[in-house]
């Protein structure tokens, strides 16, 4: 029988192979530990999101000293352009070719939607800080999903039942024909039938569109009292800018289901006074929020937003918990994020469910005049807070599949 041996210059090319490999093993171990905001850099939300929210991601990261678990922390961002493939292919790139942990913002619920699929297939985090899609908690929930800021639940609970309570009776809907839209109009459509109310009609209109005139006309014929735009960003400041030259806001109420201070700031109080809105964030709340948002404005020239405000706020609840658990694994660290209160200038005792929603107080606002506002940035006269219980949908309500598991 013949007998092998190694010999010396085998062994040392083992010897030389298993020290590269191992090599190898500790620069990928070493390396830096990714997150990447997924975001609209140039188009209908980018003032929301955009650079601000890798801003607000790197500032939490800067706060935190720069790394966790050893290994330096780096932010990459990309822009989905507002399409779901375009999104899913980077969010595929990221996870499978250059180790991102985990996908941040999302400021659009269709593609937000898609970002949850992969990253619950592959068992990483998608930290929803800037879609709205309550289906995030709802239908399409998962493990490694944590959907932060707010919802479309939330902004139609607020915003519909005050108005409501002020008397308005019949709605006409002005929604963006995707997943925001739909979702921001069925959730409203709910507390109106709650509280007695009729919805005397709705159209949709496509994404990104520069002329609201024939929308606009239906909904004024309507004679409704209050005309709901479901849609945001651009498409909110247009809609809002072409019923006031029409000259519809006289007669009838227009309600922004889905408002963020950015918009304000471009409409300008002329434009948006009287304007009633929820959200989660304001920066002139309190000591805290004006301190960060100072540090925000220094660095951007622009007043943070809520999707700003909840980027910084899940960067540093992930990195804790990443910490606290001792390891990247998403399974684990989402766990982790579930199991830890979340607390910081944005959101007192908040505590993450098990479907994923972040539970927080909501807050109702109301824009002033141009002669209500004393300083810079100065817009919101706050009307009332919304406890997180009442705020958000019921998780029995929603239809998360991991509620049925033993």
């Amino acid at each position: 029988m013949r007998s092998t041996t190694t010999t010396g210059t085998g062994k040392a090319a083992v010897a030389t192979l298993l020290s590269l490999m191992l090599a190898s093993t500790a620069m990928a171990e070493e390396g830096p530990v990714k997150l990447g905001v997924l975001t609209d850099m140039s188009s209908l939300y980018a003032d929301n999101g955009g650079q601000g929210s890798v801003v607000a991601a790197q500032m939490a990261v800067d706060d935190f000293k720069g790394k966790v678990l050893g290994r330096p922390i780096q932010i990459v961002a990309g822009d989905h352009q507002n399409k779901a493939d375009v999104g899913s292919v980077i969010a595929r790139r990221w996870i499978e070719n250059e180790a991102v942990e985990v996908i941040l913002d999302v400021p659009n619920s269709a593609v937000a939607l898609a970002v949850q699929g992969i990253t619950r297939d592959k068992k990483k985090l998608f930290l929803a800080t800037g879609a709205a899609t309550s289906r995030l908690t709802g239908d399409e929930c998962s493990p490694t999903g944590i959907h932060w800021t707010y919802d479309t639940y939330a902004l139609s609970q607020g915003t519909t039942k005050a108005i409501s309570r002020l008397g308005a009776k019949s709605w006409f809907f002005l929604s963006a024909d995707y997943s925001l839209g739909t979702q921001l109009e069925a959730d409203s459509r709910k507390v109106i039938d709650a509280t007695g109310g009729k919805v005397k009609g709705a159209v949709k209109h496509p994404i990104n569109t520069p002329d609201f005139s024939s929308f606009l006309l239906q909904a004024q014929s309507s004679k409704a009292d209050v005309i709901a735009l479901a849609n945001a960003g651009g498409d909110f400041i247009n809609a809002v800018k072409q019923a006031g030259e029409f000259g519809i806001t006289r007669e009838q109420k227009l309600a922004g289901l889905i408002v963020f201070i950015a918009d304000i700031h471009s409409l300008g109080l002329q434009n948006a006074q009287g304007l009633m809105l929820s959200s989660a964030f304001y920066w002139d709340m309190n000591e805290e929020t004006r301190a960060w948002s100072a540090r925000f404005i220094e660095k951007t020239r622009k007043v943070p937003t809520m999707i700003h405000a909840g980027t910084y706020g899940a960067v540093m609840h992930y990195l804790r918990a990443v910490e606290a658990a001792g390891t990247l694994d998403g399974p684990t660290v989402a766990a982790k994020m579930r199991d830890m209160p979340v607390n910081d200038f944005m959101t007192k005792n908040g505590r993450i469910r098990q479907d994923g929603r972040l539970i927080r107080d909501m807050y109702l606002f109301r824009v002033k005049s141009p002669q209500q506002s004393k300083y810079r940035f100065d817009y919101y006269e706050l009307l009332a807070t919304i406890p997180g219980d009442e705020a958000f949908k019921p998780m029995e309500e929603g239809g998360c599949p991991l509620l049925k598991q033993p």
